[in-house]
């Protein structure tokens, strides 16, 4: 029998109104339906006439069985983003929201494709059946505002993301009816028993979903129903937390136990767990770019605190644990910098990573997950970028870190051979980064190795080779050395013995030791070194008018600048012009 034949025989058996034809043919197609992502064009009708009768019915006093039908075919049904319409009127997400026990009303009014401003919580209705202006709409029966029967409520939670993820009107509804606060309202409940796993899921799933389509809900969420709090109780909760002292955490009955010997987190934890983090990184997008106040700080370390504990617990499974580490890295990097310290608060315990007398656990498995994804090599912007703006940014304002780090990326030079970006050392893999296609990622790698060096010109040079810092030194205007802005403690001589020696010999631009090669112009008289001279500025001229290059040089700023045809006819003039002159010179780059 063809799917239109079936449709048209369930709309049947639904129009006769009674529920045990109706739970027959629901039934049947949910069955059928049940792993159908797609649907086929030009049955958008009958599946829209489909949910109107199936939204009828659930105005009605259903039988549980009957009820439950309803609601997985709306959940079927909302999958398709061609036959929305009569889902994402006032009345039907209002009884949505009703059923997933995420709304404080049922009352109904008259049903509106553009919900108005200021419109008040709950009022909603079915322009079918109330004219345009009129009050409630009376219903056969008023159901339940709280439905003890959760399977129902994770349908109808199911449906109403559903509408969400498919439709920008529906997102409209959704902020207008104020689901945002139902659902808060259920979320501060997080310690009670009472609620499944599926119900905790869907609900953070629904507000992950809110906070990321509509701005204004994440910024009511975050202000008025004081977000940061609410979802850090809630992640602190999900993971079963202790605090044994101050912005101190650990597994309630493991406290004292090294992280490595803690059991993993279950499955469900994590799932739990990565919802929420998710949504805070939604509410806390523009925390960094803001000025906070106290006890918005407060409230950040101790966030800072839970995600510390996060970042060093295990899940189950290496690829669950890493996509649930990698959700902490993001939200880490959204947290005001001078709330970072909480990293390294913790004391410093047996198998603890100690440096300067300070616990580097939370830093080193940073590291080691920086290191992960720049091994894996793939997207590097999306997954490699956060944690390594984590470590910079880190690492420029928290001493200890940015040593501590050295220690680990830049260690005392011995190698003088190979060049920089040559070798698996974690050294070699970011200096290979500093040339990437990716701009941002080149910048970082860049950046973050710079800060290491104390943004020293001579030492970032020394690590890393003048061809590789090329590029950040041209764009800080620090080609002509000295050192960039930043206030940095001075650290002890990290020259080895085998650096001093050959340091004579070492080819800044590729930061090796080279072979000596033959000088080209030897047994040329100044006149021939002249005319070849003459040849090359030539050839960059004419280069240069075809606009095939571009010919630079290097201003009093530091910064490269374009060279003008006065510039490059002077220097025909004078093919040994040095392009450095005297800082006291009364050149046009310092009268710029």
């Amino acid at each position: 029998m063809s799917m239109g034949m079936d449709l048209r025989v369930i709309i049947a058996q639904m129009e006769t109104g009674e529920q045990e034809s109706a739970l027959a043919a629901l039934q049947g197609f949910n069955r059928e339906m049940s792993q159908c992502f797609t649907f086929r064009r030009g049955e958008e009708h009958d599946r829209e006439h489909l949910g109107e009768l199936v939204l009828g019915f659930l105005k009605r006093e259903l039988q549980p069985s009957c009820l439950l039908a309803c609601l997985e075919t709306v959940r079927i049904l909302t999958r398709d983003k061609h036959s929305l319409d009569p889902f994402i009127r006032c009345s039907s997400m209002s009884i949505l929201a009703c059923y997933a026990g995420i709304t404080t009303t049922c009352t109904a009014s008259p049903a509106q494709s553009q919900p108005v401003e200021g419109q008040v919580e709950g009022e909603q209705g079915d322009g079918e059946e109330a004219a345009e202006g009129s009050g409630t709409v009376v219903r056969e029966s008023s159901f339940p505002l709280e439905n003890p029967d959760q399977e129902v409520m994770v349908e109808a939670l199911k449906s109403i993301c559903n509408i969400l993820l498919h439709n920008e009107t529906g997102q409209v509804v959704a902020a207008e009816l104020q689901l945002i606060k139902g659902v808060a309202e259920r979320l501060k409940q997080c310690r009670d028993p009472t609620w499944t796993h599926e119900v905790r899921f869907f609900d953070l799933r629904l507000t992950f979903l809110l906070t990321a389509l509509r701005v204004d809900v994440r910024a009511q969420l975050a202000q008025e129903l004081h977000g940061i709090s609410l979802l850090g109780n809630q992640l602190e909760a999900t993971l079963g937390l202790c605090w044994p002292d101050t912005l101190e955490t650990a597994r309630a009955g493991f406290e004292g136990i090294p992280p490595e010997e803690v059991p993993p987190l279950s499955r469900q934890q994590t799932e739990l767990a990565m919802e929420i983090l998710k949504i805070l990184f939604n509410i806390t997008f523009d925390t960094s770019r803001r000025k906070i106040d106290e006890e918005e700080a407060a409230e950040y370390r101790h966030l800072g605190a839970i995600l510390r504990h996060c970042l060093l617990s295990h899940a189950d499974g290496e690829e669950r644990a890493e996509e649930f580490h990698s959700h902490t890295v993001n939200l880490l990097g959204n947290l005001p910098l001078s709330c970072l310290d909480v990293l390294l608060m913790p004391k410093v315990q047996q198998g603890s990573i100690e440096y300067m007398g300070v616990n580097m656990d939370a830093v080193n498995m940073l590291l080691q997950f920086t290191e992960k994804r720049l091994d894996r090599g793939h997207k590097l912007k999306e997954t490699l970028l956060p944690s390594l703006n984590l470590l910079s940014e880190s690492a420029r304002i928290h001493r200890e870190t940015r040593k501590f780090l050295r220690s680990k990326v830049l260690p005392p030079l011995r190698d003088v051979t190979n060049r920089p970006e040559v070798g698996n050392a974690l050294r070699n893999k970011i200096v290979r980064l500093m040339t990437d296609i990716d701009t941002d990622v080149k910048n970082c790698a860049s950046e973050f190795l710079f800060v290491l060096c104390k943004e020293s010109v001579s030492r970032f040079i020394k690590y890393t080779g003048y061809g590789n810092a090329a590029g950040l030194l041209a764009a800080r205007g620090l080609l002509r050395g000295a050192r960039d802005s930043g206030i940095y403690s001075e650290d002890e001589d990290s020259e080895t013995e085998e650096y001093r020696e050959a340091k004579a010999h070492i080819n800044p631009v590729t930061g090796v030791v080279e072979e000596e090669q033959p000088n080209p112009m030897e047994g040329m008289t100044e006149e021939q070194k002249e005319c070849e001279a003459m040849k090359l500025v030539n050839m960059f001229d004419k280069l240069s008018r075809t606009n095939v290059i571009q010919p630079m040089q290097l201003g009093m700023d530091g910064k490269m600048r374009e060279m003008t045809p006065e510039d490059i006819h002077k220097l025909a003039h004078n093919p040994l012009l040095q392009s450095e002159e005297p800082a006291h010179s009364g050149s046009e780059d310092e009268a710029q």
